[in-house]
């Protein structure tokens, strides 16, 4: 079959031999993908800010498809229309029962090496195993477009447990460091919330011209525009944008970070922090316990998440979407897979 793989950084390729994924329990589904796409965490290894993930690896957690074949207690049939959550969790747990499934203790993510869990290659692929696939897995409603399911396995369920996290009040303004595709689903998800003021900063031009055509406003870091807000998401994943949350928010403000952290030694302005008395907290996305709650207000056209695709391009010009996105020229890279 064909997939992506991880050469090293600024190298993917398209193999066309990979082997088949097959069942190997009774809780295993593989699916067959429809759609697939290129998340801002993929860009991580491909920028060589996550030196360990082996050559070889096949990327990718964000795909939607149907099922090929399920195992016993998987509670699909052959061609259900399925979405994936990025994280495998096996819904039994102590902590999965408390609805933390990212802290489950055999929790991974697909296609990111051993970063989280064990290594399962990624659905950038025609086909991808599921394990708990009647955890993971998630049946998408007839009303519902796969490319609309698709932002519900990761991106949308990201910014919207940002948004649920901090707490937000109807009437509060909100600062959205990161103009990239998760910080427009904290975006969108916080006007859906009530925000009463959204402002998107990144030093980007075309990233803030964009936010700006969605109908919120967008600043330069630090820029008085987006000082003193209630609010403020982290969607980027460095220390910079945290310095810059914290820089951002108001006094007894709370700040979200969501973005992808993975230095050992991150700077913190601590005096800001301590001086405003903010609230700060870090939140991975959970799309086992939010996906219904996000699909609904996909259903009831309060979120579109389909604003955000530049790029549809077929799997076999992920290299060239890889390009694309890392360069920023490209908002959200959807891959379809096969003809469709």
């Amino acid at each position: 079959m064909k997939g992506v793989v991880y050469h090293g950084p600024g190298d993917v390729r398209v193999h066309d031999d990979l082997p088949m994924p097959q069942l190997r329990g009774p809780r295993d589904a593989v699916v067959r993908v429809t759609i697939t796409a290129i998340c801002g965490t993929d860009l991580h290894p491909y920028r060589h800010e996550l030196p360990g993930l082996p050559a070889g690896t096949v990327l990718g957690h964000e795909f939607v498809g149907t099922v090929a074949a399920a195992g016993t207690e998987v509670p699909f049939a052959v061609g259900d229309r399925v979405l994936a959550s990025d994280l495998v969790a096996c819904g039994r747990c102590r902590n999965c029962a408390l609805g933390w499934h990212y802290q489950c203790s055999e929790a991974t993510l697909f296609g990111y090496g051993t970063v989280v869990g064990e290594s399962l290659p990624g659905g950038q692929a025609e086909y991808v195993r599921v394990p708990f696939a009647d955890v993971v897995l998630s049946r998408i409603p007839a009303d519902v477009e796969d490319e609309e399911a698709l932002f519900a396995g990761d991106i949308l369920t990201t910014g919207y447990a940002a948004v649920e996290a901090a707490g937000l009040r109807p009437g509060e303004t909100v600062a959205v460091i990161g103009g990239g595709p998760v910080g427009a689903c904290a975006a969108m998800s916080a006007v859906t919330a009530g925000a009463a003021r959204v402002v998107v900063v990144d030093p980007d031009d075309g990233r803030r011209a964009w936010a700006r055509s969605r109908g919120w406003l967008a600043a330069q870091p630090d820029s008085p525009e987006a000082a003193d807000a209630d609010v403020v998401i982290e969607a980027v994943g460095d220390a910079e944008a945290l310095r810059c949350a914290v820089r951002t928010a108001a006094r007894r403000g709370r700040v979200v970070s969501i973005g992808a952290h993975h230095s050992p030694d991150l700077p913190f302005p601590a005096d800001i922090a301590f001086a405003r008395e903010l609230s700060v907290r870090f939140v991975v996305g959970d799309p086992i316990r939010c996906r219904d709650r996000v699909l609904d207000l996909v259903r009831a056209d309060r979120l579109d998440p389909t604003a955000l695709v530049s790029h549809r391009l077929p799997l076999s010009a992920a290299a060239n979407g890889y390009r694309l996105f890392d360069r920023r020229e490209a908002v959200k890279v959807l891959l379809h897979v096969g003809d469709r």
